[in-house]
Protein backbone atom coordinates (compact mmCIF):
# COMPACT_ATOMS: atom_id res chain seq x y z
CA UNK A 1 0.00 0.00 0.00
CA UNK A 2 1.19 3.53 -0.75
CA UNK A 3 1.21 5.84 2.24
CA UNK A 4 -0.39 9.13 1.33
CA UNK A 5 -0.68 10.81 4.72
CA UNK A 6 2.18 12.42 6.65
CA UNK A 7 1.03 11.42 10.09
CA UNK A 8 2.51 7.94 10.49
CA UNK A 9 1.35 6.04 13.53
CA UNK A 10 3.74 3.64 15.17
CA UNK A 11 2.17 0.34 16.11
CA UNK A 12 3.57 -2.15 18.57
CA UNK A 13 3.09 -5.51 16.93
CA UNK A 14 2.87 -8.50 19.20
CA UNK A 15 3.59 -11.89 17.71
CA UNK A 16 1.27 -13.85 19.96
CA UNK A 17 -2.52 -14.04 19.84
CA UNK A 18 -4.79 -11.36 21.23
CA UNK A 19 -5.33 -13.10 24.55
CA UNK A 20 -3.32 -10.32 26.18
CA UNK A 21 -5.90 -7.78 25.08
CA UNK A 22 -8.73 -6.96 27.40
CA UNK A 23 -11.91 -8.61 26.13
CA UNK A 24 -15.23 -7.22 27.18
CA UNK A 25 -17.64 -9.50 29.01
CA UNK A 26 -20.10 -9.53 26.12
CA UNK A 27 -17.23 -10.42 23.75
CA UNK A 28 -16.48 -13.47 25.85
CA UNK A 29 -20.17 -14.31 26.00
CA UNK A 30 -20.49 -13.95 22.24
CA UNK A 31 -17.55 -16.27 21.71
CA UNK A 32 -19.04 -18.78 24.10
CA UNK A 33 -22.40 -18.68 22.33
CA UNK A 34 -20.94 -18.82 18.82
CA UNK A 35 -19.46 -21.76 16.98
CA UNK A 36 -16.11 -22.31 18.63
CA UNK A 37 -12.86 -23.80 17.38
CA UNK A 38 -10.95 -26.67 18.93
CA UNK A 39 -7.51 -25.54 20.15
CA UNK A 40 -4.88 -25.30 17.42
CA UNK A 41 -2.80 -27.84 19.38
CA UNK A 42 -5.38 -30.35 18.11
CA UNK A 43 -4.35 -29.39 14.59
CA UNK A 44 -6.43 -31.79 12.50
CA UNK A 45 -9.70 -30.91 14.23
CA UNK A 46 -8.81 -27.22 14.35
CA UNK A 47 -8.06 -27.17 10.62
CA UNK A 48 -11.26 -28.89 9.56
CA UNK A 49 -13.44 -26.74 11.81
CA UNK A 50 -11.74 -23.53 10.74
CA UNK A 51 -12.46 -24.26 7.07
CA UNK A 52 -16.11 -24.73 8.01
CA UNK A 53 -16.66 -21.90 10.50
CA UNK A 54 -14.66 -19.32 8.54
CA UNK A 55 -16.52 -20.43 5.38
CA UNK A 56 -13.47 -21.33 3.32
CA UNK A 57 -14.69 -24.64 1.90
CA UNK A 58 -17.76 -26.84 2.24
CA UNK A 59 -16.84 -30.53 2.37
CA UNK A 60 -20.39 -31.85 1.97
CA UNK A 61 -20.29 -32.28 -1.80
CA UNK A 62 -21.52 -35.83 -2.56
CA UNK A 63 -18.29 -37.05 -4.19
CA UNK A 64 -15.34 -38.03 -2.00
CA UNK A 65 -12.34 -35.73 -2.40
CA UNK A 66 -14.28 -32.96 -4.17
CA UNK A 67 -15.04 -29.77 -2.25
CA UNK A 68 -16.88 -26.51 -2.80
CA UNK A 69 -15.28 -23.09 -2.39
CA UNK A 70 -17.46 -20.78 -0.31
CA UNK A 71 -17.54 -17.18 -1.60
CA UNK A 72 -15.32 -15.96 1.25
CA UNK A 73 -12.76 -18.71 0.66
CA UNK A 74 -12.91 -18.17 -3.09
CA UNK A 75 -12.11 -14.49 -2.52
CA UNK A 76 -8.95 -15.50 -0.64
CA UNK A 77 -8.10 -17.90 -3.46
CA UNK A 78 -8.56 -15.20 -6.09
CA UNK A 79 -6.26 -12.77 -4.28
CA UNK A 80 -3.61 -15.42 -3.67
CA UNK A 81 -3.55 -16.41 -7.32
CA UNK A 82 -3.51 -12.80 -8.47
CA UNK A 83 -0.10 -12.58 -6.78
CA UNK A 84 1.06 -15.63 -8.71
CA UNK A 85 -0.22 -14.18 -11.98
CA UNK A 86 1.57 -10.90 -11.27
CA UNK A 87 4.87 -12.65 -10.58
CA UNK A 88 4.64 -14.84 -13.67
CA UNK A 89 3.48 -12.06 -15.98
CA UNK A 90 6.33 -9.84 -14.77
CA UNK A 91 8.91 -12.52 -15.61
CA UNK A 92 7.88 -13.03 -19.22
CA UNK A 93 5.33 -15.83 -18.81
CA UNK A 94 2.16 -15.85 -20.89
CA UNK A 95 -1.13 -17.31 -19.66
CA UNK A 96 -3.02 -19.79 -21.83
CA UNK A 97 -5.48 -22.65 -21.40
CA UNK A 98 -5.33 -26.19 -22.73
CA UNK A 99 -8.10 -28.84 -22.84
CA UNK A 100 -9.06 -30.96 -19.84
CA UNK A 101 -9.39 -34.16 -21.89
CA UNK A 102 -6.28 -35.96 -23.15
CA UNK A 103 -6.51 -38.73 -25.80
CA UNK A 104 -5.21 -42.06 -24.57
CA UNK A 105 -2.65 -42.37 -27.38
CA UNK A 106 -1.08 -39.01 -26.41
CA UNK A 107 -1.28 -39.73 -22.71
CA UNK A 108 0.44 -43.10 -23.06
CA UNK A 109 3.41 -41.85 -25.09
CA UNK A 110 5.79 -41.09 -22.20
CA UNK A 111 6.17 -44.42 -20.39
CA UNK A 112 7.99 -43.23 -17.25
CA UNK A 113 5.62 -40.30 -16.85
CA UNK A 114 2.55 -42.48 -17.20
CA UNK A 115 3.88 -45.05 -14.76
CA UNK A 116 3.95 -42.30 -12.15
CA UNK A 117 0.26 -41.50 -12.68
CA UNK A 118 -1.34 -44.72 -13.92
CA UNK A 119 -3.12 -45.46 -10.63
CA UNK A 120 -4.51 -41.92 -10.36
CA UNK A 121 -6.11 -41.36 -13.77
CA UNK A 122 -9.82 -40.87 -14.33
CA UNK A 123 -10.87 -42.16 -17.74
CA UNK A 124 -13.82 -40.97 -19.84
CA UNK A 125 -15.04 -43.95 -21.83
CA UNK A 126 -18.47 -42.85 -23.12
CA UNK A 127 -20.00 -39.87 -24.87
CA UNK A 128 -23.61 -40.06 -23.75
CA UNK A 129 -24.45 -43.74 -24.11
CA UNK A 130 -21.98 -44.38 -26.94
CA UNK A 131 -18.56 -45.89 -26.21
CA UNK A 132 -15.74 -43.63 -27.36
CA UNK A 133 -13.35 -44.86 -30.04
CA UNK A 134 -10.47 -43.40 -28.00
CA UNK A 135 -10.54 -43.19 -24.20
CA UNK A 136 -9.94 -39.71 -22.79
CA UNK A 137 -8.02 -39.03 -19.59
CA UNK A 138 -9.01 -36.22 -17.24
CA UNK A 139 -5.68 -34.44 -16.89
CA UNK A 140 -3.76 -35.36 -13.73
CA UNK A 141 -1.17 -32.89 -15.06
CA UNK A 142 -0.89 -31.37 -18.52
CA UNK A 143 2.42 -32.39 -20.10
CA UNK A 144 0.76 -34.80 -22.51
CA UNK A 145 -1.96 -32.25 -23.36
CA UNK A 146 0.40 -29.35 -23.99
CA UNK A 147 3.41 -30.92 -25.68
CA UNK A 148 1.66 -32.07 -28.86
CA UNK A 149 0.89 -28.37 -29.38
CA UNK A 150 4.46 -27.33 -28.57
CA UNK A 151 5.58 -29.63 -31.39
CA UNK A 152 3.54 -27.39 -33.73
CA UNK A 153 4.49 -24.07 -32.14
CA UNK A 154 8.26 -24.46 -31.76
CA UNK A 155 10.04 -24.08 -35.07
CA UNK A 156 13.15 -21.94 -34.63
CA UNK A 157 15.65 -20.84 -31.97
CA UNK A 158 13.89 -17.47 -32.32
CA UNK A 159 10.79 -19.03 -30.72
CA UNK A 160 12.75 -19.76 -27.52
CA UNK A 161 12.42 -19.51 -24.65
CA UNK A 162 8.72 -20.31 -24.65
CA UNK A 163 7.18 -19.57 -21.23
CA UNK A 164 3.52 -20.48 -20.87
CA UNK A 165 1.36 -21.16 -17.82
CA UNK A 166 -2.24 -21.99 -17.03
CA UNK A 167 -4.37 -22.11 -13.86
CA UNK A 168 -6.83 -24.99 -14.17
CA UNK A 169 -8.39 -27.92 -12.37
CA UNK A 170 -6.75 -31.36 -12.48
CA UNK A 171 -8.02 -34.74 -11.36
CA UNK A 172 -6.20 -37.46 -9.48
CA UNK A 173 -7.81 -40.56 -8.03
CA UNK A 174 -6.27 -40.27 -4.58
CA UNK A 175 -6.52 -43.49 -2.60
CA UNK A 176 -5.04 -42.00 0.56
CA UNK A 177 -7.06 -40.06 3.13
CA UNK A 178 -8.34 -36.94 1.40
CA UNK A 179 -8.20 -33.55 3.10
CA UNK A 180 -9.50 -30.17 1.86
CA UNK A 181 -6.83 -28.05 0.14
CA UNK A 182 -4.13 -30.64 0.94
CA UNK A 183 -5.01 -33.94 -0.73
CA UNK A 184 -7.90 -33.86 -3.19
CA UNK A 185 -9.30 -35.75 -6.12
CA UNK A 186 -10.05 -32.49 -7.92
CA UNK A 187 -7.28 -29.93 -7.60
CA UNK A 188 -9.26 -26.82 -8.41
CA UNK A 189 -6.41 -24.31 -8.52
CA UNK A 190 -3.43 -25.90 -10.22
CA UNK A 191 -0.98 -23.37 -11.60
CA UNK A 192 1.33 -25.16 -14.01
CA UNK A 193 3.99 -23.53 -16.15
CA UNK A 194 5.60 -25.30 -19.11
CA UNK A 195 8.70 -23.85 -20.72
CA UNK A 196 10.87 -24.72 -23.71
CA UNK A 197 14.57 -23.85 -24.05
CA UNK A 198 17.46 -24.31 -26.43
CA UNK A 199 19.85 -26.05 -24.02
CA UNK A 200 19.93 -28.11 -20.85
CA UNK A 201 21.67 -25.25 -19.03
CA UNK A 202 19.00 -22.78 -20.14
CA UNK A 203 16.35 -25.07 -18.73
CA UNK A 204 18.30 -25.46 -15.48
CA UNK A 205 18.45 -21.68 -15.16
CA UNK A 206 14.68 -21.55 -15.61
CA UNK A 207 14.21 -24.04 -12.77
CA UNK A 208 16.13 -21.58 -10.61
CA UNK A 209 13.88 -18.75 -11.78
CA UNK A 210 10.83 -20.84 -10.88
CA UNK A 211 11.93 -21.54 -7.31
CA UNK A 212 12.78 -17.86 -6.81
CA UNK A 213 9.30 -16.90 -8.05
CA UNK A 214 7.81 -19.35 -5.58
CA UNK A 215 9.88 -18.01 -2.71
CA UNK A 216 8.71 -14.47 -3.50
CA UNK A 217 5.13 -15.73 -3.80
CA UNK A 218 5.25 -17.32 -0.37
CA UNK A 219 7.01 -14.32 1.14
CA UNK A 220 4.05 -12.23 -0.03
CA UNK A 221 1.86 -14.69 1.92
CA UNK A 222 4.23 -14.38 4.91
CA UNK A 223 4.92 -18.13 4.66
CA UNK A 224 8.58 -19.19 5.05
CA UNK A 225 9.67 -22.18 2.97
CA UNK A 226 12.56 -24.58 2.42
CA UNK A 227 13.74 -25.45 -1.10
CA UNK A 228 15.43 -28.79 -1.69
CA UNK A 229 16.41 -31.14 -4.51
CA UNK A 230 14.34 -34.29 -4.24
CA UNK A 231 16.19 -37.63 -4.28
CA UNK A 232 16.10 -39.51 -7.58
CA UNK A 233 13.44 -41.96 -6.44
CA UNK A 234 11.09 -39.10 -5.53
CA UNK A 235 11.49 -36.88 -8.60
CA UNK A 236 8.70 -36.08 -11.05
CA UNK A 237 8.13 -39.01 -13.46
CA UNK A 238 10.10 -38.29 -16.63
CA UNK A 239 12.24 -35.50 -15.16
CA UNK A 240 16.00 -35.22 -14.92
CA UNK A 241 15.58 -33.72 -11.44
CA UNK A 242 13.01 -32.04 -9.23
CA UNK A 243 13.30 -29.04 -6.92
CA UNK A 244 10.59 -28.79 -4.28
CA UNK A 245 9.32 -26.08 -1.97
CA UNK A 246 8.10 -27.21 1.45
CA UNK A 247 6.33 -25.48 4.32
CA UNK A 248 6.34 -26.74 7.91
CA UNK A 249 2.84 -27.21 9.25
CA UNK A 250 1.83 -26.77 12.92
CA UNK A 251 1.69 -30.55 13.52
CA UNK A 252 5.34 -30.99 12.53
CA UNK A 253 4.65 -32.45 9.07
CA UNK A 254 5.92 -30.77 5.93
CA UNK A 255 3.61 -29.80 3.11
CA UNK A 256 4.97 -29.73 -0.44
CA UNK A 257 3.69 -26.39 -1.70
CA UNK A 258 5.51 -26.11 -5.02
CA UNK A 259 7.70 -28.08 -7.41
CA UNK A 260 9.93 -27.26 -10.38
CA UNK A 261 11.08 -30.03 -12.70
CA UNK A 262 13.93 -30.10 -15.20
CA UNK A 263 12.63 -32.35 -17.96
CA UNK A 264 15.81 -32.42 -20.05
CA UNK A 265 14.96 -33.48 -23.60
CA UNK A 266 12.91 -36.48 -22.43
CA UNK A 267 9.48 -35.16 -23.40
CA UNK A 268 10.88 -33.33 -26.42
CA UNK A 269 12.15 -36.66 -27.71
CA UNK A 270 8.78 -38.33 -27.09
CA UNK A 271 6.71 -35.54 -28.67
CA UNK A 272 9.29 -34.56 -31.30
CA UNK A 273 9.71 -30.97 -30.10
CA UNK A 274 12.61 -29.63 -32.17
CA UNK A 275 13.89 -26.25 -33.24
CA UNK A 276 16.18 -25.08 -36.01
CA UNK A 277 19.39 -23.74 -34.47
CA UNK A 278 21.62 -20.98 -35.87
CA UNK A 279 23.43 -23.55 -38.05
CA UNK A 280 20.18 -24.73 -39.63
CA UNK A 281 20.24 -28.02 -37.72
CA UNK A 282 17.10 -29.59 -36.20
CA UNK A 283 17.80 -29.94 -32.47
CA UNK A 284 15.74 -31.42 -29.63
CA UNK A 285 14.51 -28.77 -27.21
CA UNK A 286 14.90 -28.88 -23.42
CA UNK A 287 11.98 -28.28 -21.12
CA UNK A 288 10.83 -27.49 -17.60
CA UNK A 289 7.51 -27.55 -15.82
CA UNK A 290 6.58 -26.18 -12.40
CA UNK A 291 3.42 -26.04 -10.36
CA UNK A 292 1.63 -24.70 -7.30
CA UNK A 293 -1.82 -25.72 -6.06
CA UNK A 294 -4.31 -24.67 -3.39
CA UNK A 295 -1.93 -26.23 -0.90
CA UNK A 296 -0.55 -22.69 -0.87
CA UNK A 297 -3.79 -21.60 0.82
CA UNK A 298 -3.66 -24.54 3.23
CA UNK A 299 -0.22 -23.36 4.35
CA UNK A 300 -1.39 -19.74 4.59
CA UNK A 301 -4.35 -20.68 6.78
CA UNK A 302 -2.54 -23.23 8.93
CA UNK A 303 0.67 -21.37 9.70
CA UNK A 304 -0.92 -18.02 10.64
CA UNK A 305 -4.26 -19.05 12.14
CA UNK A 306 -4.78 -19.19 15.89
CA UNK A 307 -7.36 -20.28 18.45
CA UNK A 308 -9.62 -17.39 17.41
CA UNK A 309 -9.66 -18.30 13.71
CA UNK A 310 -8.02 -17.00 10.56
CA UNK A 311 -5.10 -14.58 10.59
CA UNK A 312 -4.58 -13.19 7.09
CA UNK A 313 -1.88 -10.97 5.60
CA UNK A 314 -3.57 -7.73 4.44
CA UNK A 315 -2.75 -8.31 0.76
CA UNK A 316 -4.99 -11.39 0.50
CA UNK A 317 -7.67 -10.63 3.10
CA UNK A 318 -11.12 -10.28 1.48
CA UNK A 319 -11.89 -7.64 4.11
CA UNK A 320 -8.85 -5.63 5.16
CA UNK A 321 -10.54 -3.27 7.61
CA UNK A 322 -13.76 -3.59 9.57
CA UNK A 323 -15.14 -0.47 11.24
CA UNK A 324 -17.39 -0.94 14.25
CA UNK A 325 -19.38 2.08 15.44
CA UNK A 326 -19.98 2.24 19.20
CA UNK A 327 -23.35 3.97 19.29
CA UNK A 328 -25.44 4.99 22.29
CA UNK A 329 -29.05 6.06 21.81
CA UNK A 330 -30.00 8.11 18.78
CA UNK A 331 -26.66 9.88 18.38
CA UNK A 332 -25.91 10.01 14.64
CA UNK A 333 -22.52 11.73 14.88
CA UNK A 334 -20.66 8.45 15.31
CA UNK A 335 -22.28 6.91 12.21
CA UNK A 336 -21.45 10.03 10.21
CA UNK A 337 -17.80 9.86 11.31
CA UNK A 338 -17.62 6.11 10.61
CA UNK A 339 -18.94 6.58 7.07
CA UNK A 340 -16.44 9.38 6.43
CA UNK A 341 -13.55 7.18 7.59
CA UNK A 342 -14.88 4.30 5.47
CA UNK A 343 -15.08 6.51 2.39
CA UNK A 344 -11.53 7.78 2.94
CA UNK A 345 -10.14 4.25 3.14
CA UNK A 346 -12.19 2.91 0.23
CA UNK A 347 -11.11 5.78 -2.01
CA UNK A 348 -7.52 4.68 -1.48
CA UNK A 349 -8.39 1.17 -2.65
CA UNK A 350 -8.77 -0.59 0.69
CA UNK A 351 -11.41 -3.29 1.20
CA UNK A 352 -13.56 -1.97 4.05
CA UNK A 353 -16.74 -3.15 5.78
CA UNK A 354 -18.78 -1.10 8.25
CA UNK A 355 -20.50 -3.43 10.70
CA UNK A 356 -23.50 -1.41 11.85
CA UNK A 357 -25.61 -4.47 12.59
CA UNK A 358 -27.64 -4.82 15.79
CA UNK A 359 -25.25 -7.41 17.23
CA UNK A 360 -23.33 -6.60 20.42
CA UNK A 361 -19.82 -5.17 19.89
CA UNK A 362 -18.30 -8.31 21.37
CA UNK A 363 -20.15 -10.53 18.92
CA UNK A 364 -18.90 -8.36 16.08
CA UNK A 365 -15.32 -8.58 17.32
CA UNK A 366 -15.56 -12.36 17.46
CA UNK A 367 -17.06 -12.63 13.97
CA UNK A 368 -14.38 -10.55 12.27
CA UNK A 369 -11.53 -12.10 14.24
CA UNK A 370 -12.72 -15.50 12.99
CA UNK A 371 -12.62 -14.12 9.44
CA UNK A 372 -9.03 -12.97 9.91
CA UNK A 373 -9.65 -9.28 9.17
CA UNK A 374 -6.24 -7.65 9.71
CA UNK A 375 -7.44 -4.34 11.21
CA UNK A 376 -10.48 -3.42 13.29
CA UNK A 377 -11.39 0.22 13.87
CA UNK A 378 -13.68 1.17 16.75
CA UNK A 379 -15.20 4.65 16.90
CA UNK A 380 -17.43 5.86 19.73
CA UNK A 381 -18.49 9.22 21.25
CA UNK A 382 -15.42 9.43 23.48
CA UNK A 383 -13.14 8.81 20.51
CA UNK A 384 -14.86 11.54 18.50
CA UNK A 385 -14.30 14.06 21.29
CA UNK A 386 -10.59 13.35 20.92
CA UNK A 387 -10.80 13.24 17.10
CA UNK A 388 -9.41 9.70 17.24
CA UNK A 389 -10.27 6.05 16.63
CA UNK A 390 -9.20 2.84 18.31
CA UNK A 391 -7.29 0.54 15.96
CA UNK A 392 -6.88 -3.13 16.90
CA UNK A 393 -4.65 -5.51 14.92
CA UNK A 394 -5.70 -9.12 14.39
CA UNK A 395 -2.27 -10.48 15.27
CA UNK A 396 -2.01 -8.40 18.44
CA UNK A 397 -1.80 -4.75 19.42
CA UNK A 398 -4.22 -1.91 20.00
CA UNK A 399 -3.73 1.85 19.85
CA UNK A 400 -5.50 5.18 19.43
CA UNK A 401 -5.06 6.93 16.07
CA UNK A 402 -5.98 10.51 15.04
CA UNK A 403 -8.81 10.33 12.53
CA UNK A 404 -7.05 12.74 10.18
CA UNK A 405 -4.10 10.36 10.08
CA UNK A 406 -6.12 7.14 9.76
CA UNK A 407 -5.07 6.24 6.20
CA UNK A 408 -1.38 6.55 6.92
CA UNK A 409 -1.82 4.62 10.13
CA UNK A 410 -3.63 1.74 8.42
CA UNK A 411 -1.06 1.54 5.63
CA UNK A 412 1.76 1.41 8.17
CA UNK A 413 -0.15 -1.24 10.11
CA UNK A 414 -0.49 -3.40 6.99
CA UNK A 415 3.27 -3.42 6.48
CA UNK A 416 3.92 -4.17 10.13
CA UNK A 417 1.34 -6.98 10.20
CA UNK A 418 2.89 -8.72 7.18
CA UNK A 419 6.43 -8.36 8.51
CA UNK A 420 5.42 -9.62 11.94
CA UNK A 421 3.61 -12.65 10.53
CA UNK A 422 6.59 -13.59 8.37
CA UNK A 423 9.17 -13.05 11.11
CA UNK A 424 7.17 -15.12 13.59
CA UNK A 425 6.66 -17.98 11.12
CA UNK A 426 10.31 -17.88 9.96
CA UNK A 427 11.55 -18.02 13.53
CA UNK A 428 9.25 -20.98 14.20
CA UNK A 429 10.56 -22.79 11.10
CA UNK A 430 14.21 -22.16 11.93
CA UNK A 431 13.71 -23.28 15.52
CA UNK A 432 12.24 -26.56 14.31
CA UNK A 433 15.09 -27.62 12.01
CA UNK A 434 17.76 -29.61 13.88
CA UNK A 435 21.02 -31.28 12.93
CA UNK A 436 20.89 -34.91 14.12
CA UNK A 437 23.79 -37.30 14.51
CA UNK A 438 22.00 -40.64 14.14
CA UNK A 439 18.74 -42.08 12.86
CA UNK A 440 17.29 -42.69 16.34
CA UNK A 441 17.56 -38.96 16.96
CA UNK A 442 15.99 -38.28 13.55
CA UNK A 443 13.09 -40.61 14.32
CA UNK A 444 12.39 -38.78 17.58
CA UNK A 445 12.81 -35.26 16.25
CA UNK A 446 10.61 -35.52 13.16
CA UNK A 447 7.59 -35.82 15.42
CA UNK A 448 7.83 -32.04 15.83
CA UNK A 449 10.07 -30.71 13.05
CA UNK A 450 12.58 -31.24 10.26
CA UNK A 451 15.78 -33.21 10.85
CA UNK A 452 19.11 -32.64 9.12
CA UNK A 453 21.30 -35.72 8.74
CA UNK A 454 24.42 -36.71 6.80
CA UNK A 455 23.99 -38.95 3.74
CA UNK A 456 26.54 -40.39 1.34
CA UNK A 457 24.27 -39.79 -1.65
CA UNK A 458 23.85 -43.48 -2.55
CA UNK A 459 20.30 -44.60 -3.36
CA UNK A 460 20.44 -47.80 -1.30
CA UNK A 461 21.58 -45.93 1.80
CA UNK A 462 18.89 -43.28 1.33
CA UNK A 463 16.10 -45.81 0.97
CA UNK A 464 17.30 -47.68 4.05
CA UNK A 465 17.39 -44.41 6.02
CA UNK A 466 13.76 -43.78 5.06
CA UNK A 467 12.75 -47.30 6.07
CA UNK A 468 14.45 -47.07 9.46
CA UNK A 469 13.09 -43.64 10.27
CA UNK A 470 9.62 -44.22 8.82
CA UNK A 471 9.72 -40.90 6.97
CA UNK A 472 11.02 -39.53 3.70
CA UNK A 473 14.14 -37.68 2.64
CA UNK A 474 12.97 -34.29 1.42
CA UNK A 475 16.28 -33.79 -0.33
CA UNK A 476 19.40 -31.67 -0.34
CA UNK A 477 18.46 -28.14 0.73
CA UNK A 478 19.28 -25.30 -1.62
CA UNK A 479 20.34 -23.08 1.28
CA UNK A 480 24.07 -23.76 1.91
CA UNK A 481 23.57 -23.09 5.61
CA UNK A 482 21.32 -26.14 5.79
CA UNK A 483 22.85 -28.40 3.18
CA UNK A 484 26.56 -28.61 3.92
CA UNK A 485 28.52 -30.15 6.75
CA UNK A 486 31.00 -32.86 7.62
CA UNK A 487 29.59 -36.15 8.82
CA UNK A 488 29.30 -39.88 8.32
CA UNK A 489 26.53 -41.61 6.40
CA UNK A 490 24.43 -43.35 9.09
CA UNK A 491 24.13 -46.49 6.93
CA UNK A 492 27.50 -47.14 5.29
CA UNK A 493 29.65 -44.94 7.52
CA UNK A 494 31.38 -43.12 4.65
CA UNK A 495 32.53 -39.54 5.28
CA UNK A 496 30.36 -37.05 3.41
CA UNK A 497 29.68 -33.33 3.20
CA UNK A 498 26.09 -33.88 2.03
CA UNK A 499 23.36 -33.08 4.53
CA UNK A 500 19.73 -33.87 3.70
CA UNK A 501 16.44 -32.99 5.30
CA UNK A 502 14.06 -35.67 6.61
CA UNK A 503 10.51 -35.11 7.78
CA UNK A 504 7.06 -36.55 8.01
CA UNK A 505 5.02 -35.37 5.04
CA UNK A 506 1.42 -35.01 3.93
Amino acid sequence: MVITEKNIISFTIKTHTMTELSISSDNAKAAEESKSLPPKSDFSEWYNELLRIAEIMDVRYPVKGLYVWNPFGFSIRSRVYSIMRELLDNTGHLEAMFPLLIPEHEFMKEAEHIKGFEDEVYWVTHGGTDPLDVKLALRPTSETAIYPMYKLWVRSHADLPLLIYQIVNTFRYETKHTRPLIRLREITSFKEAHTVHATWDDAAAQVGVATRIYQEFYHRLAVPTVVSKRPDWDKFPGADYTMAVDALMPDGKTLQVGTAHHLGDNFANTFDIRYEDTNGEQVLAHQTCYGVSERSIAALISIHGDNKGLVLPPEVAPVQVVIIPIVFGEDKTVITAVNEVSDTLKQSGLRVVVDDSDARPGAKYYKWEMKGVPVRIEIGPRDLKNNSAVVALRNGGKTSVPIDGILAGINKAFTDIHDSLFETAARELNDRIRLCTDLDEVRDYIQTGIARIAWCGERDCGLEMEEIVGAGILGEPEDPALGKGDGLCPICGKPTDIVVLMARTY
